[in-house]
């Protein structure tokens, strides 16, 4: 059985990936409608060999036939049109910060909580990369012995801010390199070649950006456990794909380096890269591509007690986003519920 598919935001970073994930992972799609801004309206993309034309969203009013909708296309976007797809029959499967923390609106990692997604009533949320990653590198040591407290430093690659971020490093560091005057910074809050920018989103009253929110609100929510805290400090670095995190976890329970290498060597989506020679850990040059969780350094926290401190990488673009949210499609085709 196959599956009328949407695709809104389909231009963008994410929205190409979309494609590219739903051809690797043989998704049944049986028909493809493609959507962006006016601006792209019309622009051909390739879709299992066949070149799909974009429509302008604003000018559909009806989406009737549509059986999953991808969206990556700015929370505004998300806003008036998820509920439209919704009503009209689809299952929304949203990538923006626009739903996530909605009471009502199952936010699932398909290796964390995929039974989620069955409590949805026309829209589920995708978190946000940097959760993602996290909480796929974490759930199997929260089930073994459950944590207190997370302290998380990310070091986020610049497609996370989107397709003019990707083109304000590469114009600043070729200007470095050509002994020109760099670009202003427009993309990001401040020059990023050559350089890490410690704020990704807005800052908030208590001195964490919404980012650094971010991943204490949706951990709580996708784990269930509104007492777990969550200190972050999140950063953009000068990295074109793949979010890397060093974490710091309080245990509840006391479990060895060598345990935790077990568990996450057996884990669904982790590929564990932790040997205590030289260059033995994950990068994001290396795994940017690739759709699983990679972890390494996993060592004994010399502060919390107990506790672990571990190194965690993935591909922002395609497990913090695309690769997710078509996991969470695979699940409502697994359960029956589209």
């Amino acid at each position: 059985m196959g599956y009328k598919v949407a695709v809104v935001g389909a231009t963008g970073e994410v929205g190409r990936t979309f494609l590219k994930v739903l051809e690797e992972r043989n998704f049944p799609v049986d028909e493809l409608e493609l959507f962006a801004s006016d601006r792209s309206e019309g622009t051909e993309l390739t879709f299992k060999g066949e070149r799909i034309k974009v429509q302008a969203l604003g000018k559909r009013s009806n989406f009737s036939g549509i059986d999953i909708a991808l969206f990556s296309a700015g929370s505004s976007v998300s806003r008036e049109y998820a509920p439209k797809f919704a009503s009209d029959g689809a299952v929304v499967i949203d990538n923006s910060s626009a739903w996530r923390l909605e009471p009502h609106v199952p936010l699932v990692v398909p290796e964390v909580n995929p039974e989620d997604v069955k409590e949805h009533k026309g829209i589920i949320a995708n978190p946000n990369c940097s959760t993602i990653q996290m909480l796929v590198a974490l759930k199997p040591i929260y089930d073994k012995a459950g944590i207190k407290a997370i302290v998380v430093s990310t070091y986020q690659s610049v497609s996370g801010a989107g397709a003019k971020a990707i083109r304000e490093l590469q114009e600043q560091t070729r200007a470095w390199c050509e002994g020109r005057e760099m670009p202003e910074a427009k993309a990001l809050p401040k020059r990023i070649a050559f350089n890490v920018v410690p704020q990704i989103d807005v800052f908030t009253e208590n001195g964490y950006t919404k980012e650094e929110m971010k991943m204490l609100n949706e951990t709580r929510k996708i784990l269930h456990d509104p007492h777990i805290k969550v200190s972050a400090t999140c950063v953009r670095v000068p990295v074109l794909y793949g979010h890397s995190e060093a974490i710091s976890v309080h245990l509840r329970e006391d479990l060895s380096p060598e345990e935790a290498r077990q568990l996450l060597k057996e884990a669904k989506g982790v590929v564990l890269f932790d040997e205590l020679t030289e260059g033995a850990y994950p990068l994001p040059v290396e795994v940017a591509g690739k759709d699983d969780v990679f972890v390494g350094r996993i060592r004994k926290d010399l502060v919390f007690e107990p506790g672990l401190s571990l190194w965690v990488v993935a591909d922002n673009i395609r497990k913090g986003a695309a690769t997710n949210a078509v996991q969470i499609a695979e699940l409502l085709t697994e359960y029956a519920l589209v």
